[in-house]
């Protein structure tokens, strides 16, 4: 069975401009697609880190001695790179959807196809569940991270179909979930609907948009003058996150002016548009529908 088909894997491999003696982070191992990818580009002095805080992917390391395994968030990233006596790189690739493996192990409780303790966590050895935030979180913050996360619709009445359940018995698996939010859920977009609701609980879970957001700063400080920046987002939030970042070096997009007017940026976009996969690749691979990708330079 495959771990992860890699999304865009030509594309934001390119993008990288690969040297042969570079040294390159994947901040995302998963498969290990990509850095497999990376690693066919490097000669015998090229450096590659790929971080995963995720044990499971552990196995699907190449027994390559370029090949630097970091288990951790990548929202550690410049801490764990010193730990290695590593200050900078050349070029960091970062693609944020989650593995197919998690979506497909159902012992996970990331998906609603199949039943499961409502556990959602990337990293296994600690933090909350998705259960802890499904009972304990109150009607109003579920609803924040329905709308937030999911971008559902009266998120409301969908947070109050969880507390009435959980008034009943705890939520601990992902049927009572699904069981939970039945008399809101529309018939005829059953699947979306529950994507969107475990999406969103997922994301919260593993404080997704505030890793990504530390990995973001942190990459412009490690990433030399010319280094490169190749992100793969598949929300929305994060989609707009990236581009505002890479635009302007905050997450809101504003642009900042030296004394005389000019622009203070410090990245130049090289992907005017987002780039998206191919109609065959969607075809090939529906998980990559929604990936958005970007890429920037540093200054």
């Amino acid at each position: 069975m495959t771990y992860h088909t890699p999304v865009l894997l030509e594309e934001s491999v390119s993008l990288m401009d690969i040297a042969p003696d570079g040294t390159y982070c994947d901040l995302t191992f998963g498969g290990g697609g990509h850095s497999r990818h990376i690693l066919s580009k490097l000669g015998s002095e090229g450096c590659l880190y790929s971080f995963d805080q995720d044990r499971d992917t552990l196995k699907n390391a190449p027994d390559d001695e370029r090949f630097n395994y970091v288990e951790s968030n990548f929202r550690f990233l410049r801490g764990a790179l010193r730990l290695r006596g590593v200050e900078q790189v050349d070029a960091i690739l970062a693609d944020l959807g989650v593995s197919s493996h998690h979506f497909d192990a159902v012992e996970r409780g990331f998906s609603f196809r199949g039943d499961a303790p409502l556990d959602m966590r990337m990293n296994q050895r600690g933090g909350r569940t998705a259960a802890d935030v499904v009972n304990g979180y109150s009607a109003e913050e579920l609803g924040r991270i329905l709308k937030e996360y999911g971008e559902l619709d009266t998120t409301w009445k969908i947070a109050s179909c969880i507390v009435r359940a959980r008034e009943q018995q705890p939520i601990t698996t992902t049927s009572q979930l699904v069981e939970a939010v039945k008399p809101c859920t529309p018939k005829r977009d059953e699947s979306k609907f529950l994507t969107k609701l475990f999406q969103a609980l997922r994301i919260e879970v593993n404080g997704e948009m505030e890793a990504l957001k530390m990995a973001l700063e942190q990459a412009l400080k490690v990433l030399k003058p010319g280094g490169r920046l190749v992100v793969i987002s598949y929300h929305s939030l994060e989609d707009r996150l990236v581009k505002n970042f890479m635009r302007s070096g905050n997450f809101e997009g504003k642009v900042k002016q030296d004394f005389y007017g000019r622009a203070e940026v410090p990245f130049e976009v090289i992907t005017r548009k987002a780039v998206v996969p191919t109609a065959e690749e969607v075809e090939r691979n529906p998980r990559s529908r929604s990936a958005k990708m970007r890429a920037a330079i540093k200054l």
